[in-house]
């Protein structure tokens, strides 16, 4: 199925780096939201921080949000150091194939990771990317109605 991810984790922790480096793989594009920060938090955890700079050493990292809060935007890039797509408009590809071209990354030597199918992973398969769907960096702590919605998306990539 289009939307099924070449893999599906718990979380951005759980990507086996060192795979994914064997592969050629040479860059890693995320989702912003749920996937690097808790959603609308502006800001990363020391974990992510760290988790982060460990990628850098091996891989070209960008994040690609749909997000296009002017406020929100300027937060995040204050807190970011590496390049950063707002207002993408995913699953639709156009915004992001003008990003990468700039960015000089090849999509078919990329992987796109986020927390929903219905966007990031059709994004990415959009693309020509390799997928990675993860589980919200927040999971434990999303509201009821959150997890629900999650899992009625998940139920599309399952066959």
């Amino acid at each position: 199925m289009f939307l099924k991810p070449d893999y599906n984790l718990k979380s951005i922790y759980d990507i086996d780096l060192e795979d994914l480096k064997n592969q050629g793989i040479k860059a890693l594009l995320f989702d912003l939201d749920s996937t690097l920060m808790a959603s609308k938090s502006g800001k990363y955890s020391e974990e992510t921080i760290s988790w982060l700079k460990n990628v850098r050493k091996d891989f070209y990292v960008a994040v690609i949000s749909n997000n296009k809060n002017p406020d929100y935007i300027e937060k995040v890039k204050s807190v970011t150091d590496f390049p950063v797509l707002f207002d993408a408009g995913k699953p639709r590809s156009k915004a992001g194939r003008i990003f990468l071209e700039k960015e000089g990354v090849d999509p078919s030597k990329s992987v796109m990771i986020g927390d929903r199918p219905l966007t990031d992973i059709l994004f990415g398969k959009r693309l020509g990317c390799k997928t990675i769907l993860v589980d919200s960096i927040t999971a434990d702590s999303e509201k009821k109605v959150v997890r629900l919605v999650r899992g009625l998306e998940r139920l599309c990539i399952r066959r």
